[in-house]
Order: C-alpha cells, then sequence, then structure tokens
C-alpha cells in the first residue's frame, strides 16, 4: 500500500490580506500529479480542508476539483475535520461519497469502525478521526465526568483502535497538538491555557499516525506518527519549513518506510532584510513577485517607504522596522524640547525622521493645521459645556 498524507489545506486561507485560492490550486495540482507518478493507492487528508466554517464559494468548488482529479490519477481519498472546519457541513453525503471512493468522517460518532482500502500488497485499516472536542466526545459516550484534550483522545483512540480487524496493518488518522511539537502563528490553539496538547503514545499500536494540525512537518514521538505539514506557508515563521507531502508504503506486514516530498509555491513566501538603499539598488536577487515581509535595518524611518519598495517588489505582506528607535527619538526630544512651542517640537521630530529641515511653506500649513483642530476643540467644548436652554437655541 502506497498513500500519500497531506494536511492543513486551508482552502479559503485569507494572508496578507489576499486570498490564497489560485496559489492553493497550483500546489494540488502538483500534488494531484504526484499521485500519479508514485502510483498512489489513496491520499489521506489530515484535517484542515477549510480555513474557515463557512468558507468562501471559490474554495468549496476547489475542494471539489481536487477530489475530481485525485480520483481521476486512480487514488482513493480519506479525509477528516480540522478544527477550522465544519465537522456538518464537511460530512455532507458521505455515504454517497464513499461509493465513490472519496471517505470522510468529520463528526464524530460511537462508531469508530476503519475504512478498509485494498492494494496490491494488501488490504490496509484506516481510523479516520475527526476533531475531538473534549465536550463532544463526553456528548457521544455519555460521560459526565469533565476531560481534558488528552483524555478525551485516549478514550477515542482507544475505541479506534479496539474497532481494527486482526491481520492488517493500520493507519490512524487525527487532528490534534501533540505533546512536543512545534507551532506556528497561523496554528490556531486549540485551548486557552496550553491544555489541548495530548500524548503521542495513544497512537502507537498503530503501523502509522497521519497527523494535521501543525504545519510543519516532524515527528511526534515516533517515526511513524508524523505531521505532514501545509502544503503552503500561511505566516512568516513558516518560511523556513520545508512544505510538501509524506509518502508512505506499508507493506502485509505493517512494516512503515515514509519520504518527504517538497511542492514548489506558485509565489515563493520570505523575509527580506536590509537598508532601504540598498534593497532599491538591487541588493535582493530573488523573483520580485515573492510574498515579503521586509524588515528594513534604517535606525530612520524612511518616508514613503512602501511606495519605494514597490518599485522592486510587486507583493509586500508587511514592513517591520527593528532598529527604529523611535521611543529614544521621542524621549531625547522630549528632554531637549521642554518648554518650546508645538511648532518647534514637531518641527525637530521632522527633522530626525527625515534628515531635512522643515521649509517655511510647511510651517505654515503646520500651523494652519494645528489652528483649525485648535477651534474645533474649542467650539466642541463650548458646546458640551452651554446650558440646557443655550444649547437647543
Amino acid at each position: 500500500m502506497r498513500f500519500i498524507h497531506t494536511a492543513d489545506w486551508h482552502l479559503g486561507k485569507l494572508f496578507g490580506q489576499r486570498y490564497m485560492t489560485e496559489d492553493q490550486a497550483f500546489v494540488l495540482d502538483a500534488l494531484v500529479e504526484a499521485v500519479r507518478t508514485y502510483a498512489a493507492d489513496a491520499v489521506v487528508i489530515a484535517g484542515d480542508v477549510y480555513d474557515r466554517s463557512v468558507p468562501p464559494a471559490e474554495a468549496v468548488a476547489l475542494f471539489g476539483s481536487v477530489l475530481g482529479k485525485i480520483r481521476a490519477a486512480g487514488a482513493e481519498v480519506l479525509f477528516i475535520s480540522g478544527n477550522h472546519d465544519s465537522g456538518r457541513r464537511l460530512d455532507f453525503g458521505a455515504e454517497v461519497l464513499a461509493m465513490a471512493g472519496v471517505h470522510v468522517r468529520a463528526r464524530l460518532t460511537d462508531d469508530l469502525s476503519p475504512v478498509i482500502i485494498g492494494s496490491a500488497e494488501g488490504p490496509v485499516a484506516f481510523s479516520l478521526i475527526p476533531y475531538l472536542d473534549p465536550i463532544e466526545v463526553r456528548d457521544v459516550f455519555g460521560i459526565r465526568e469533565t476531560l481534558s484534550f488528552d483524555e478525551a483522545a485516549a478514550l477515542v483512540v482507544e475505541k479506534a483502535r479496539a474497532a481494527l480487524p486482526g491481520g492488517m496493518p493500520s493507519v490512524a488518522v487525527a487532528h490534534a497538538f501533540l505533546a512536543g511539537g512545534v507551532r506556528t502563528e497561523s496554528v490556531r490553539a486549540l485551548s486557552v491555557g496550553g491544555s489541548d496538547q495530548i500524548s503521542p503514545a495513544h497512537f502507537k499500536d498503530f503501523s502509522y499516525a497521519a497527523l494535521g494540525h501543525l504545519h510543519g512537518p516532524q515527528r511526534a514521538g515516533a517515526e511513524t506518527i508524523r505531521y505532514a505539514g501545509s502544503p503552503l506557508c500561511y505566516s512568516f515563521d513558516e518560511v523556513r519549513q520545508e512544505k510538501g507531502f509524506e509518502l508512505v508504503s506499508i507493506d502485509a506486514a505493517g512494516a512503515v518506510s515514509h519520504a518527504f516530498h517538497a511542492l514548489a509555491p506558485r509565489h515563493a513566501v520570505r523575509v527580506v532584510e536590509g537598508m532601504l538603499d540598498d534593497l532599491r539598488a538591487g541588493s535582493d536577487p530573488l523573483p520580485r513577485d515573492d510574498y515579503v515581509l521586509v524588515r528594513l535595518l534604517d535606525t530612520v524611518r524612511p518616508l514613503s517607504a512602501r511606495e519605494k519598495l514597490a518599485e522592486h517588489y510587486d507583493n509586500i505582506f508587511g514592513i517591520e522596522f527593528p532598529n527604529f528607535k523611535a521611543q529614544a527619538i521621542r524621549s531625547e526630544a522630549h528632554t531637549a524640547n521642554e518648554g518650546a512651542s508645538d511648532m518647534e517640537k514637531f518641527a525637530d521630530f521632522y527633522r530626525e525622521a527625515t534628515g531635512e529641515a522643515m521649509t517655511e511653506e510647511q510651517r505654515a500649513f503646520f500651523i494652519e493645521c494645528v489652528d483649525a483642530m485648535d477651534r474645533e476643540a474649542r467650539a466642541e467644548k463650548d458646546a458640551r459645556e452651554a446650558p440646557e436652554g443655550r444649547a437647543s437655541e
């Protein structure tokens, strides 16, 4: 049995005020091509198919299209819900989809019987465990006492393991935060206070555990308990992570081998650092259409930085100024300008920010603006303090 383990597609994701649908379609076409190249028997999607419970129509259309392409390439599909998904919506048509080779379990029930997928090496049992909320686990199994995430997972995973048939390899598919995993900014916490972690030991009796939730590919307590990670970068602290999928092989005896395969994005996501003048002079040789966060190292915050950088970068998602000593400048200016007029204070600030002195025309404009604001403030104050009878006249 050979299958592709992927997760955390987050279809409909908004990143840097930009919907990632075209980027997701690009990388998922490459995933479909991998199904053909490696003659995969199945594709496992370990949750967070969508980025939110009510995804945009374009995201739903993309998912439907990709499912069709994977089936046309010869692989069956198995997927579960993640914490971003709506289980009820994702579960729609599950019985009909199963007849077409697409197997979904998006809502927890007390039936945890596995999906059996055949292959040239023999059948493999896939336990599809949807995203687990401890309250939902209590309701489904009639438990009165409070459960932690770890206790809820232990109960459900054990019931899934007990439902496995004997004599064949098994794969657990789950969406959870296993202890020791590395979280990134785009990964939503499952609970307040760090109580969302569960033990990897719950999955030790499966031949392989295909996990979702953490966006960096990584092992979780054992070599065969793994996160595939997301197929794209969804935050700038993910730029050093590889993005792709796990190709997993299981023989009839349950022996597992796996290899990570990278997927090339339509646009690379990266952090650019440097002085503004250096970046404008071409110190960055990489493609201008990458999705970039620019960290300007100038100690004085330059004016119109975004407009100047836009001459060299098509997709600026953010600009940071780590060396800008705004607080120090304001503190020094306050000490030096005690007793100075508002005009002189602003003139000093302008000189620090731009490196140039204000012109007489700029001074006159500043005074005109401040006077207008003062007049408006006085008028509002007079209106508030006027007697009721006078205010109504």
